[in-house]
């Protein structure tokens, strides 16, 4: 299963669905992550390990944080290699003054945008899904 390639169809096919929760962005030293955590995403940078997880439990956890965000999940298949997908869509977003930062999953995208914007950005997602923002 390679995913989808071609813009338009990816674009018109996909549909968001914004998941519970608000999450969080931490990081801790290369080895540390406290054992007990289900971080939604781990990334390992030369500086630390990022850590994508529940607000509510990096606050239990004892873990400083930043960005209080929501994550949309775009349902669509996406090929890793789309060309101009994420791109599209950080543009419409950026243009109602709202930062995204993307994730690429083997089958889909997945944005996380700040808490207080994310139904604003379901509702473009919609839109621009639609064909309304071309």
């Amino acid at each position: 299963m390679s995913g989808e390639t071609n813009l338009d169809r990816l674009l018109r096919g996909m549909s968001a669905e914004l998941v519970d929760g608000v999450y969080v962005f931490a990081t801790v030293a290369q080895g540390d992550v406290p054992k007990g955590l289900t971080p939604r995403m781990m990334f390992h940078e030369a500086e630390g390990v990022t850590l994508v997880l529940l607000q509510d439990e990096a606050q239990a956890a004892g873990l400083a944080f930043d960005f209080p965000c929501r994550m949309i999940t775009l349902n669509v298949h996406s090929a890793l290699e789309a060309v101009g997908f994420i791109a599209r869509i950080a543009t419409v977003l950026a243009g109602a003054g709202m930062g995204v930062n993307p994730v690429a999953g083997f089958y889909h995208d997945h944005l996380f945008i700040p808490e207080n914007h994310a139904e604003d950005a379901m509702h473009l997602l919609a839109q621009l899904a639609k064909g309304a923002l071309d």
